[in-house]
């Protein structure tokens, strides 16, 4: 008897706790003191802006609460404020299908549906859409190709200098509408990186070598379809000389990079082609020769050389990689086979970079640059800017052969030939 004393009242206790825990609610439980704070506690919570609501002596955090207990509470239904998220398509042009031989024009070539939307977001109610992406054919194609002129390139050089038509003939396979341009570069030219006597300045190569005078970035051709253009401006190039191995590439990638308009991209897949036999120098390296101020990121091009080299520091990596980023460069580093080991492990940290191997006199560069815009134009990465606070967003893939991403995996369709939706 005593026993079923005990457990009837153990069971009223706990049936009491469960009443009391369920009438406070996590919306009445956080204490909002406006609608504002309430909404945001949970996307069950509402705020009952009925003015009659409150009983005598209650709380005006009582106004909120979650849905039916607000019903129960006899808040009229007009009265409960309660704000959902939706999404709304603003912009939403198919993806383009060429039909036939007919060539669209580029402003008319969209591979990403939909182009634009709104999001009204609700703390901690989700929202869903869906973009679609189809590789298009024959879409337009932007190449810069940056060279190391320091001495040890020189033979690589005399093998570049028709690399022009021979490129934009191979290229015209991927693409009719094909430019290319070129740039070059050495190191900057102050103390300890280069020799500032007279005559090394006019000639920094030694014996009876004839050498340009030393510089650090030269944008020798704006983007162009002529071929021949190319090879005839880079035929007329020079090899130059520096003291230190590592050179001042970092520079001119950063120059390629925000000098749009020197530069002639266009809004189109555009590449960077990278060659080197040598390391780099990078932010910090500067003070080496008195040089302490951050590379701000500008372009400071004058009669197409870099100006300002004397004047900050060499670019960070980071900032390299958000320049690159912001405009929408891909990076391809041709180097020679004794520093893939280091270009390899830069490619890790830039996006949609990939190393290729650089015979050593580059009689390999054009393989070396198709195969390397293969690969890099097989994935798709989705990417998103900084969101604000308290937004997260997650991707889910649906690739290829039935290839279902999550995760980081989420982002990326891998293999993707021309044609693929």
């Amino acid at each position: 008897m005593n026993l079923q004393l005990v457990f009837i009242a153990a069971l009223s206790a706990v049936l009491c706790v469960s009443q009391a825990q369920h009438d406070v609610s996590i919306c009445t439980a956080a204490n909002a003191q406006s609608c504002g704070e309430c909404i945001q506690v949970s996307e069950t919570c509402g705020w009952c802006s009925d003015e009659k609501f409150l009983q005598v002596g209650e709380s005006k955090s009582a106004r909120c609460d979650d849905l039916n207990s607000l019903k129960e509470r006899k808040c009229d239904q007009v009265k409960i404020e309660n704000p959902r998220g939706e999404v709304t398509i603003l912009k939403n042009k198919p993806v383009t299908v060429r039909v036939g031989n007919v060539k669209p024009k580029l402003n008319e070539i969209t591979q990403i549906q939909p182009q634009k939307l709104s999001l009204k977001l609700r703390s901690g109610e989700p929202q869903t859409f869906k973009l679609k992406f189809k590789r298009a054919e024959d879409y337009p194609i932007d190449l810069y190709y940056l060279m190391d002129l320091s001495f040890s390139m020189k033979d690589d050089l005399e093998n570049v200098k028709n690399l022009g038509t021979d490129l934009m003939k191979e290229m015209k396979k991927i693409t009719s509408d094909f430019r290319i341009g070129f740039g070059s570069f050495v190191e900057k030219t102050v103390m300890p990186y280069i020799s500032t006597t007279p005559a090394k300045l006019l000639n920094p190569c030694s014996g009876n070598q004839n050498c340009t005078s030393p510089f650090s970035y030269k944008n020798v051709l704006k983007l162009t379809d002529n071929g021949d253009e190319f090879n005839n401006l880079v035929s007329q190039q020079q090899i130059s000389g520096n003291l230190d191995s590592p050179e001042g590439g970092f520079d001119a990638i950063m120059q390629v990079a925000v000098c749009e308009e020197q530069i002639g991209w266009r809004n189109v897949t555009r590449l960077l082609v990278f060659s080197t036999d040598a390391g780099f120098h990078f932010a910090g390296d500067g003070k080496l020769g008195g040089i302490v101020l951050p590379n701000d990121g500008k372009c400071h091009l004058e009669n197409n050389f870099y100006t300002m080299s004397h004047y900050y520091d060499y670019p960070s990596i980071a900032h390299l990689v958000q320049k690159l980023g912001d405009h929408n460069i891909q990076t391809i580093f041709a180097v020679t086979e004794e520093f893939q080991p280091v270009y390899k492990e830069l490619k890790n940290l830039i996006p949609k970079s990939a190393v290729g191997t650089l015979s050593s006199n580059s009689s390999n560069v054009i393989k070396l640059i198709i195969d390397a815009y293969n690969s890099l134009s097989s994935e798709v990465i989705l990417e998103n800017t900084k969101l604000p606070e308290g937004v997260v967003l997650s991707y889910k893939s649906f690739c290829k052969n039935n290839v279902v991403g999550t995760g980081d995996n989420g982002r990326k369709c891998s293999n993707i030939s021309i044609g693929d939706e």
